[in-house]
């Protein structure tokens, strides 16, 4: 495992780790902010009691016995309580009188292709979906599989989902066939809900396809439900296959729903881990739900009957099941959900979006936040942005340049930054400002929320102290935390808890500056952060060794201006292979690739080098591989089996011998 202590941030970055420039919250928004002065301070005093505090706040059938049982490493949060998270995403809103507050300005790629939804409307809809899926023969307990375009029905989906207690596993449209296939056999689920296709830059990208040829491998799926939305014309299962207009349209806007106990599994995410093998990250109801509607509200100080809120995610992502899903609706907000590319129909198109529906609260990812940089300051600026109120940043760590373009261009100096930190696995946000009581810096996470506790270690388990580096931990059970992985519990303790016997190991390394405040550096170990997406290197090697050409391949990431993190692989291929033929080659590998996981995972770069460098005992030393993808200096090879084939690769990566990324 690489020394998370050592410098990883950049020029930049270090500079600032050592400033006391900071923001402090603007004037008039702390009198008015949810979280007040002293909530650190409640919650340190009795972390327990003031969860069960922010529990209060849903909708309970029936109450808990205890807030927290805690058996190292598996918990349970409000043992005993029930509750649905459908009916407190919608029912009780509608319930309260604001059945007519809009959940969702829905906007499709196609321009004016627009649907305003509110809470009503989605209540009708969810209880449709959930008698469609009654009639499917969805059972509570029973898993669905959903790989939809960012369009209302995957809201709806997850909702009736979840009001069925059937868990839902929302994979990514992006996905291949085969990526698809191997999610659908790990959670065994028997019914997949998909569409004809979604649009992406103009073009009806197919997505039935995908889900047709990823169910040769998935004989025990009984049903797929499909939504129009391109008009494409589609292969069709008969018996198999129903349209959502036909199935679900006709179908009651009466259901009753169950409460579930609190432990009931919600859903099921697949994410990256060290092995070629994606982990079914398992998330309960009660804990999930209380976590992320208590950090929607205090994070983005959320007022419900006023603000727009948008998280600019995919719903494939576990961003956009709490920040467009769960938390938003929980909270009874107002959000905006967008199908499209940036810029899709002009790199205004944002600006357009925030403008048009009065957007307040803005969330999106520093990859998106550089690009739009790249476009120009010139396109914010033509628009009238003045409904913005605050800004967040999630995904990857933010680097200082991006977090200043974002305040100064975007915000206009007036609207505080929550930069946060978070996983798949914690379900949602730990480590952020509370805007209107913490002062912000371009670049830092800043401090764990109240009710969180973490702190950054070294290699031996001591915390390290101020203007230090380390390991970040999670030392207390939280509410949102995964509940495992998907029939996998060895690989749970092996990979959150083992490298700290106690603490739940993150992943990623930190900093402390002379403050104590807290700036993420990143992965420490074999896994990508690209465009905020996790990827595992030893998947794409897997990927890649799959194809019939490719004797052996390493993987490495590398700094990218753009995405944070970029592919970078080095191949040794059956064969010689010159010129020309290397060249398409290395097109064929990328798009393999890129066939086998998805086009995210395309590798930036491909070097097709005779050999690998190993060590004696046969061990390829990527750390030297990611020197060479750094253009870092080598130092010690001496413990190569053959120096020579790393400065050969380094002589070839130099001089342009890699294929780029058109």
């Amino acid at each position: 495992m690489p020394d998370a202590s050592a410098d990883r941030t950049g020029p930049a970055l270090s500079a600032l780790l050592h400033e006391t420039r900071q923001f402090p919250p603007p004037a008039g928004f702390a009198a008015q902010a949810n979280a007040q002065p002293g909530i650190y301070e409640e919650a340190a005093a009795d972390p327990l009691a003031w969860w069960e505090r922010q529990a209060e706040h849903l909708q309970w059938e029936q109450r808990w016995d205890r807030v927290l049982e805690w058996d190292l490493p598996y918990s349970k949060w409000f043992v005993g309580g029930k509750l649905n998270a459908s009916v407190n995403c919608v029912d009780r809103h509608v319930a309260a009188g604001i059945g007519d507050r809009v959940a969702y300005h829905w906007v499709g790629e196609p321009e004016g292709d627009t649907r305003d939804i509110t809470y009503a409307d989605l209540k009708d809809l969810v209880a449709q979906a959930a008698n469609a899926l009654v009639e499917l023969g969805v059972e509570a307990g029973d898993r669905v599989a959903i790989y939809l375009p960012m369009i209302p029905e995957a809201v709806v989906a997850m909702l009736a989902c979840a009001r069925l207690g059937a868990p839902h596993s929302v994979i990514f449209g992006g996905f291949s066939a085969d990526a698809l296939a191997s999610r659908i056999l790990d959670a065994d689920a028997r019914v997949v809900v998909t569409a004809d296709g979604g649009w992406r830059r103009g073009t009806a990208s197919p997505l039935k396809p995908a889900v047709d040829a990823a169910l040769e491998q998935c004989p025990d799926v009984r049903s797929v439900l499909v939504v129009r939305r391109t008009g494409q014309d589609v292969a069709w299962h008969e018996g198999r296959d129903h349209w959502w207009h036909d199935l679900v349209d006709r179908q009651s806007t009466t259901h009753e729903a169950e409460a579930f106990d609190a432990e009931q599994p919600l859903y099921i995410m697949y994410t990256s881990g060290t092995t070629a093998k994606p982990k079914g990250i398992l998330h309960t109801t009660g804990g999930y739900l209380v976590h992320t509607s208590t950090t929607h509200r205090l994070v983005f100080d959320l007022k419900p009957e006023r603000d727009v809120f948008w998280t600019a995610a995919d719903i494939g992502w576990v961003t956009g099941h709490s920040y467009i899903v769960y938390g938003p609706l929980a909270n009874g907000a107002t959000s905006v959900m967008y199908e499209g590319t940036p810029d899709a129909g002009g790199q205004d198109r944002w600006w357009r979006i925030v403008e048009q529906h009065k957007v307040s609260i803005l969330y999106t990812a520093p990859t998106t936040i550089r690009t739009l940089m790249k476009w120009g300051e010139e396109l914010p600026a033509a628009h009238d942005l003045s409904s913005l109120r605050l800004l967040g940043s999630v995904g990857e760590p933010i680097n200082p340049e991006a977090w200043m373009w974002y305040r100064t261009n975007v915000g206009r100096d007036r609207c505080p930054i929550v930069d946060t930190w978070w996983q798949t696995e914690t379900g949602g946000i730990l480590i952020s400002p509370l805007p209107g009581i913490t002062a912000t810096k371009p670049g830092a996470a800043m401090r764990p929320l109240p009710g969180i506790s973490a702190k950054v270690i070294d290699n031996d388990g001591n915390e390290v102290g101020n203007g230090e580096g380390g390991y970040l931990v999670l030392t207390e059970p939280w509410p949102g935390m995964l509940r495992g992985i998907w029939g996998d519990p060895e690989r749970y303790q092996e990979t959150y808890w083992s490298r700290f016997p106690g603490y739940y190991f993150a992943g990623d390394g930190a900093k402390l500056d002379d403050d104590g405040d807290l700036w993420l550096l990143g992965r420490v170990d074999d896994v990508m952060n690209v465009s905020g997406h996790r990827i595992s290197t030893a998947e794409i090697e897997h990927a890649l060794v799959g194809h019939p050409r490719v004797a052996e391949a390493a993987v490495v990431g590398a700094s990218d201006a753009t995405t944070g993190q970029a592919v970078v692989a080095f191949v040794t291929v059956k064969g010689e292979v010159e010129g020309e033929e290397g060249e398409a080659l290395v097109r064929e590998l990328r798009d393999h690739v890129a066939t086998v996981i998805s086009p995210i995972a395309k590798p930036r770069q491909i070097l097709l080098t005779p050999d690998l460098p190993k060590t004696r005992s046969g061990k390829i030393m990527r750390r030297l591989l990611r020197d060479v993808a750094e253009h870092r200096d080598l130092g010690d090879v001496t413990t190569l089996l053959d120096s020579s084939v790393v400065s050969m690769i380094d002589e070839k990566m130099r001089t342009g011998a890699a294929s780029d990324d058109e």
